[in-house]
């Protein structure tokens, strides 16, 4: 791809405001060149650099990366310590950069399982990057879509059981303003990587009407021509939302 191919995007008027991405192949590409799967993971943060600048680039508002599922917790405690490592390395070594590009960072899932290096270190980046105007980036860490919701419904409950809040009162808003994300408007677009066709447990509630986009690309290769690709294919929708136009 040329640099025309971003002039394409750019000329065609309809840039997402929100993606979401499921950064998959990380041990594939490792599997593949004879390496361990955390050599992978390191690779694949080169990738994040690449996607979050081709969001800039384009003027995409929200990133949202799909970094750890709580399902994660079950791999081996080696590759687990070498992820949370590269966690901890990506928010020192970024955290100047994403300052001066005016990145503001947000980590988003069930963080007390985190080890308190590691919370530390989430903490530092957070702060650092506060106010910034150009990208929201949210990291979703030990995150699960299911999880999201059963809490989301848990803290619902509890207001309607405190009196603060009535059953017939309950609405979308309601439910949207219980999860992680609220306050963001919900992804126009997912890519996901490696060629796999599922979301994994990923933002249930949210991907309702989202475009998806599936490359075969391994997330350590990932470029922003991959980004420019998908958000090209995003112009080429007809986004109805459940409706029809009347001919």
């Amino acid at each position: 791809m040329t640099p025309d191919f971003l002039n394409q995007v750019r000329a065609g008027g309809n840039i997402p405001k929100h993606v979401a991405v499921i950064m998959d192949g990380n041990g594939r590409w490792a599997r593949s060149r004879g390496l361990p799967r955390h050599a992978g993971h390191r690779e694949g943060m080169k990738a994040v650099r690449e996607a979050l600048e081709g969001c800039i680039q384009v003027g995409i508002e929200v990133l949202t990366l799909f970094a750890f599922s709580t399902e994660n917790w079950n791999r081996p405690p080696r590759e687990i310590s070498a992820l949370m490592g590269l966690l901890e390395l990506y928010a020192k070594k970024e955290k100047a950069d994403l300052v001066k590009q005016g990145v503001e960072v947000h980590v988003l899932g069930e963080l007390d399982r985190l080890s308190g290096r590691t919370r530390r270190a989430v903490n530092g980046i957070k702060e650092a990057t506060a106010g910034g105007e150009k990208l929201r980036l949210n990291l979703m860490i030990s995150y699960s879509g299911r999880k999201e919701l059963v809490e989301a419904v848990r803290r619902i409950a509890k207001d309607v059981a405190g009196g603060e809040l009535s059953p017939e009162n309950i609405d979308d808003e309601t439910l949207q303003g219980a999860l992680f994300t609220r306050g963001l408007p919900d992804p126009d677009l997912l890519v996901r990587t490696s060629g796999e066709f599922r979301i994994s447990n990923f933002m249930l509630w949210q991907l309702a009407y989202t475009e998806i986009h599936i490359t075969p690309v391994l997330w350590p290769d990932f470029t922003r021509q991959d980004l420019f690709a998908a958000v090209l294919d995003y112009q080429q929708r007809d986004r109805r939302f459940g409706r029809v136009t009347t001919p």
